[in-house]
């Protein structure tokens, strides 16, 4: 029995960190607007996760945040991309198209450079 729980759940904590990096390539976002964004995509199981994982990004450099005055409630923290981060995110985006073309490739039943004969032919 094909595990598409497991999959999708291995798959999505790969990604998650890189996909929050691109959205902030948009701008300032706030913690909940980038929370119902991801989860929109289908990329966030739970908002709980996000915060340790903006906190991870935050200490690597990658993001800095800074406060604005909430007229509706008290302050909100808003997360921006530094170079660094912006510097990340491309060369993650490199990678991606590499891996995903790679398995496709490999899902396609072809392998790059085979060019001998499969069994049987």
């Amino acid at each position: 029995m094909y595990p598409e729980d497991r999959v999708q759940t291995n798959l999505r904590k790969g990604v998650l960190e890189w996909c929050a990096l691109a959205v902030m390539r948009g701008g300032d976002v706030y913690g909940r607007d980038l929370a119902r964004r991801l989860t929109g995509l289908g990329l966030l199981a739970s908002e709980g996760s996000l915060y340790p994982l903006l906190s991870r990004l935050r200490e690597s450099g990658w993001v800095q945040t800074h406060w604005v005055e909430s007229a509706s409630g008290p302050p909100r923290r808003y997360y921006r991309l530094t170079d660094a981060g912006r510097d990340a995110v491309a060369g993650f985006e490199r990678t991606w198209a590499d891996v995903s073309a790679a398995v496709a490739e490999a899902l396609a039943g072809s392998v790059a450079g085979d060019d001998e004969g499969r069994p049987g032919e």
